[in-house]
């Protein structure tokens, strides 16, 4: 077996024990990830090897951190490792939401992309859904369509903003340059105008992001239904 390929079988055996019963959700297990997603897209160039071994590192050492440290943490590090790029040069179709794997294996991602795996690696360390919502708005500066993900630290909170163009994390009433459209995770969809713990629909109206999970468990995450 190759040196890297044998290094990350160990190396995710030990996160699979590590995050056992440390996390709100089933512990993923990387080896059996790896082989399922190189069966579904190919096998991963090097480069995209080390970036999700970075990631698996990433959840080793914030699994019994603050929740504060976790999000500026998970925040930086999709910022840093994905390249912005929009989906049609990526995907080459208008629109397309990858899971955080596709990402990763790209390091290319449109704002949706970065949202996305912001919102699952937190869930992993055990933020709690309830306070995460992957938030779509329009960015007024750049005049055009745009994904963040929002933390709220009690269900009427004022949310805190994870950002692609930015790895400053501030509350949502101090970018004013951002429009909230609507939000959602896995147990709601939101609408502005309504109060914060009052959901207006369900998360499965939102068939992209039924396909993101079905994607998920596909590639061998325990994704809930």
């Amino acid at each position: 077996m190759h040196t890297r390929h044998a290094t990350h079988f160990i190396f995710s055996g030990m996160l699979l024990l590590l995050l056992a019963g440390s996390s709100l959700r089933a512990a993923w297990d990387f080896t059996t990830i790896q082989q399922r997603t190189d069966k579904l897209y190919g096998p991963a160039p090097i480069d995209a090897g080390q970036r999700i071994d970075d990631w698996q590192q990433l959840l080793l050492e914030q699994r019994n951190k603050s929740e504060s440290e976790q999000l500026s943490a998970v925040n930086h590090f999709f910022n840093q490792k994905l390249h912005y790029r929009e989906d049609i040069d990526i995907w080459h179709v208008i629109d397309y939401w990858a899971t955080p794997i596709e990402s990763l294996r790209k390091g290319e991602a449109d704002c949706e992309d970065y949202a996305i795996a912001k919102y699952f690696t937190l869930r992993q360390l055990g933020v709690s859904g309830e306070k995460l919502r992957i938030t779509y708005v329009k960015a007024l500066r750049l005049d055009k369509a745009h994904m963040v993900l929002t933390w709220y630290e009690t269900p009427d909170a004022i949310p805190i903003v994870l950002d692609s163009l930015t790895d400053n994390i501030l509350p949502a009433t101090k970018r004013t340059d951002l429009l909230p459209v609507y939000s959602f995770n896995d147990n709601g969809l939101w609408l502005p105008g309504s109060q914060n713990n009052k959901r207006v629909g369900d998360s499965k109206r939102l068939s992209r992001w039924q396909d993101v999970l079905k994607k998920m468990r596909d590639e061998g995450f325990p994704v809930d239904e």
